[in-house]
């Protein structure tokens, strides 16, 4: 595999540093793009031959493409994959002949559209499908697209109380800093409020570890500034985790990403890695002030500028403008974050409570386990044990490695026991199922896509009644996937406008429905999708009765997004404050307006999804 530079941390421009190689699966090889010559027509006996048949063109295309796509996804390349499978459906459905029009192309259409399918529904089996962990912004990139006016009176008072605050960094007052101090009292009020609530979770961990590397503890507000202390906060560059490592940093520091882990996410590993990274920055300078430049736009960067200008200070290095805008922005921002972090009561910040510090178990693994299962047989919700698992990619823990995975406080035992009960090669598949009242052995295997038998030998079982609250070990065969909740769908369909880049797969992904019914739904074949065309999608739930095929097959389906005005309603007559999302709107943003958090929306609102749609409606407060 080529060699990639290497570089720094939070990476905003294009350094030349020294080079590495990457991690094993961390990147997908490119497939190179070949242009077909033109074909010069040959003459035999005076008469030109035929050009070479269209469709067997295209059929040989989309073979290419399709195995690559293999091969990609062997490797653990997911996201190479689907373009490759996308590619090798998009040749067969806009070449030049109709796909329906010859059988020779409907039948590699088929072979193709299938072959896609169950290598998806491997992956479903394996983790989560082609689908990757979603990301949060990071909110280092929202303030350094800002350039904010300084207060005069607020710098004055910024300047008076400086004298009193205490830090292990170097701290100053200038018109930089105090316009960021100005943002964040300001429009950036609850980016700041909502970083100094999480902090809460974190900073033991950070400051012990930041101690222990003998590095200034007010490094902590590095990781505030940066990411919010998200673990998965994702710059637009693509620096990932709590402190922003770039994927060509991150190995040198010990922190590997492969198809199931990201170590950059972990937050006690990447606080380790970040702490040696910034020392040896802090070595080869000796100024903090230079060292954060180094860890933003590389030392390689940083140290060119000190060589052009002959000054090794980070302001002089601002004003002659030799560091990348958003470097020359990035020390500033974390100055401004820490002398406010230190005298909160002064900027009025003192409302709400930091979230408590996370008691956790751990139990190392090497074995793949399902984090449903997990959820399930330690009684806890599904998110938590994601949320506790940052760095795992999918949701389910590496199959041929050791994996320390963080269990709720007090569930260890509980989670060996259950563990137990269950073949090891089947705690991907496998799951638990906690008995309702009134539930029925043929009920649950049917929802299960098991049979009562099945059900009955492995638990067991001396009679076909069911008690409730117990919990049943259930064997789900290979191939058949758990349903999610009834294995029903929404009686009404959501609208759904195709944007750019959009495939079935991909709008199956998002909101979580099997890729067959969205093409189903809308008479489709393939993965590609028309930019601006509607879909019907019907969402799951965990009740109803079906799907309303017949009102999509019709194309009588009223439109609908979002929750309904009665829903609404009811919220609003229950005292809840409710949100509807506009186009490009996040979590994140949306918890920065009302000054709550993600962690807060998502208990509001169980079903809430990190690809948020507009017209949904979230109850944002209650």
């Amino acid at each position: 595999m080529a060699v990639i530079l290497f570089s720094t941390g939070c990476e905003s421009s294009n350094p030349k540093p020294s080079k590495v190689s990457p991690p094993a699966g961390a990147l997908a090889p490119s497939i190179p793009q070949v242009t077909p010559k033109a074909e010069v027509p040959k003459v035999v006996e005076g008469k030109p031959i035929p050009k070479s048949d269209p469709v067997e063109g295209m059929i040989k295309q989309a073979e290419q493409e399709y195995q690559a796509g293999q091969v990609n996804y062997t490797s653990g390349h997911l996201e190479a994959a689907k373009a490759n499978f996308d590619r090798a459906v998009n040749v067969l459905m806009q070449g030049p002949v109709d796909v329906r029009s010859d059988e020779r192309l409907q039948r590699e259409f088929d072979k193709i559209v299938d072959g896609i399918h169950s290598l998806e529904m491997v992956a479903l089996k394996e983790g989560d499908g082609f689908s990757e962990q979603k990301a949060e912004p990071a909110p280092i990139d929202e303030a350094n697209d800002v350039t904010f006016p300084v207060d005069p009176a607020l710098k004055a008072r910024a300047e008076a109380e400086l004298r009193l605050t205490r830090s292990d960094l170097p701290l100053v007052i200038n018109d930089y800093v105090a316009g960021y101090i100005n943002f964040f009292s300001t429009r950036g009020r609850g980016t700041f409020i909502n970083a100094s609530h999480r902090a809460g979770r974190y900073q033991e961990m950070i400051r012990r570890t930041l101690k222990e590397e003998g590095v200034p503890q007010d490094l902590i507000y590095l990781a505030q500034a940066e990411s919010g202390f998200h673990p998965l906060a994702l710059s637009k560059v693509g620096a990932r985790g709590m402190w922003q490592f770039m994927h060509y940093t991150a190995p040198g520091y010990g922190l590997q990403r492969n198809w199931w882990v990201d170590d950059r996410q972990d937050p006690e590993k990447s606080t380790r890695a970040a702490a040696k990274y910034l020392k040896d920055l802090y070595n080869q300078f000796g100024d903090w002030y230079l060292a954060m430049a180094a860890y933003n736009s590389g030392a390689g960067n940083v140290q060119r500028a000190v060589q052009r200008t002959g000054y090794a200070d980070f302001w002089e290095l601002y004003k002659r403008n030799v560091l990348p805008l958003e470097t020359k922005n990035y020390v500033p921002i974390i100055v401004a974050m820490t002398i406010m972090a230190k005298n909160p009561a002064q900027y009025g910040l003192t409302e709400g409570e930091t979230e408590p510090t996370q008691s956790i178990d751990t139990v190392k693994v090497d074995y793949a386990v399902d984090l449903r299962l997990v959820a399930e047989a330690v009684d806890a919700p599904v998110e938590t044990l994601a949320e506790l698992n940052p760095s795992l990619l999918r949701m389910v823990t590496p199959k041929d490695a050791e994996f320390e995975l963080k269990l709720p406080a007090g569930t260890r035992d509980k989670f060996q026991t259950a563990m137990a009960a269950i073949p090891e090669d089947k705690r991907v598949l496998w799951r638990y199922h906690k008995v309702s009242p009134g539930e029925t052995l043929g009920g649950v295997a049917k929802k299960y896509r098991t049979t009562e038998k099945a059900i009955t030998e492995v638990n067991n079982l001396e009679s076909e009644d069911l008690v409730a609250n117990s919990r049943l070990v259930i064997p789900v065969t290979s191939g058949k996937k758990p349903v999610e909740g009834t294995g029903s769908f929404s009686k009404h369909a959501t609208h759904y406008k195709v944007r750019k880049g959009d495939t079935v797969l991909s709008v199956a992904d998002d909101f979580g429905v099997p890729p067959e019914k969205v093409r189903k739904w809308n008479h489709l074949k393939g993965n590609s999708l028309r930019a601006g065309r509607g879909l019907l999608i019907y969402k799951p739930v965990a009740g109803g009765r079906g799907e309303a095929e017949v009102a999509a097959n019709s194309g009588g389906a009223k439109k609908k997004s979002g929750k309904s005005s009665k829903t609404v309603a009811k919220a609003s007559a229950e005292g809840k404050k409710t949100h509807t999302v506009k186009e490009g709107e996040t979590l994140t943003s949306i918890a920065n307006r009302y000054n709550t958090t993600v962690a807060a929306l998502h208990k509001y609102n169980r079903r809430a999804s990190e690809n948020l749609h507009p017209g949904d409606v979230l109850v944002v407060k209650e």
